[in-house]
């Protein structure tokens, strides 16, 4: 079995991930969906937090594909950044432009501590992890079409219902934030 492009086999058991322009591209990805979600948390406009949001969920979706997830990344890109990051978009929209500033917040104690507490736990999953491949594990072969039956096929009729579902939503949204003809006047 050939191993996936960026993926070393050796001789031994176990393997890393060897190749530079991958490491590098994941590191460069990390680094961006960092700082675009710390921005998230610090700048002051709402539409600027929303965007940097959708930039978050991009630079996790490219660090799939840096994986070789390729479904994950597209399903990252197609539900977070695109349908949330939209919907939330218009939900700031729809609100008054005085309200659409952040304000300050009595919890930044509680908020740093809890913050630091699940650093913490980054850190220590991240060094007590052994982070070598497998021998006979490459890439994920198929992901896409396997999953893209199993929806087309025996989960055809759920795969539906959601659909129809969330589209109930978003006209029961439509509905709920359009003003009466009436209250126009008054």
């Amino acid at each position: 079995m050939r191993p996936a492009p960026g993926r070393a086999h050796d001789d031994g058991e176990q393997s890393l991930i060897d190749d530079t322009g991958i490491v590098v591209a994941f590191y460069i990805l990390a680094a961006t969906t960092v700082v675009c979600a710390l921005m998230v948390a610090f700048v002051r406009e709402l539409i600027q937090a929303v965007l940097f949001l959708a930039l978050t969920f991009v630079g996790v979706a490219g660090i799939y594909i840096v994986l070789s997830a390729d479904f994950v990344a597209v399903v990252q890109v197609l539900i977070y950044a695109g349908a949330v990051a939209v919907l939330m978009t218009f939900a700031v929209m729809l609100t008054p432009a005085a309200d659409r500033r952040n304000s300050e917040t009595p919890f930044w104690g509680p908020a740093l501590v809890l913050s630091g507490l699940v650093l913490a736990v980054i850190v220590f999953v991240a060094y007590d992890t052994s982070w070598h491949l497998d021998k006979g594990r490459g890439a994920f072969p198929a992901t896409a079409a396997s999953l893209g039956e199993a929806f087309l096929k025996p989960y055809v009729v759920p795969f539906e219902v959601a659909s129809v579902l969330l589209m109930t939503a978003m006209i029961g949204a439509i509905v709920l934030t359009k003003e009466d003809e009436g209250d126009s006047d008054a």
